[in-house]
C-alpha cells in the first residue's frame, strides 16, 4: 500500500507542475526552451505506466491519474505546436 501512495504522490506532484508550465505558455504566447521531444518522452512514460497497470491488473485506481497527466502534458505540447512560429518570427526579426 506504501507503494501505492507513493506513485499516487509522484504522480500527482508531476501532474501538479504542468498547470503553471500552461499557464505560462498561454500568457507569454512563446515556447523559448521548451522541447516536444521532452514532452512526448513524458507521455511514452505515462502510457508505459498505464500499460503496466493493466498488465498486472492492479492499482488500477491510478490510471485515470496517468491519464489526467498525459491530458496535461499534451495540452502543453499543443500549445507548443501552436505557438512556435511566434518564437521562430520573434528569432528571425532580432
Amino acid at each position: 500500500m506504501a507503494a501505492e501512495i507513493l506513485e499516487f504522490a509522484m504522480l500527482f506532484a508531476f501532474g501538479f507542475s504542468w498547470p503553471f508550465a500552461i499557464w505560462r505558455t498561454y500568457r507569454a504566447k512563446r515556447v523559448d526552451g521548451k522541447s516536444p521531444m521532452f514532452s512526448i518522452i513524458v507521455i511514452i512514460g505515462y502510457l508505459c505506466g498505464i500499460a503496466a497497470h493493466l498488465v498486472e491488473g492492479t492499482k488500477l485506481w491510478l490510471v485515470p491519474v496517468y491519464l489526467t497527466d498525459i491530458l496535461l502534458v499534451s495540452t502543453d505540447l499543443a500549445l507548443y505546436f501552436r505557438y512556435r512560429r511566434n518564437s521562430a518570427c520573434r528569432e528571425r526579426s532580432a
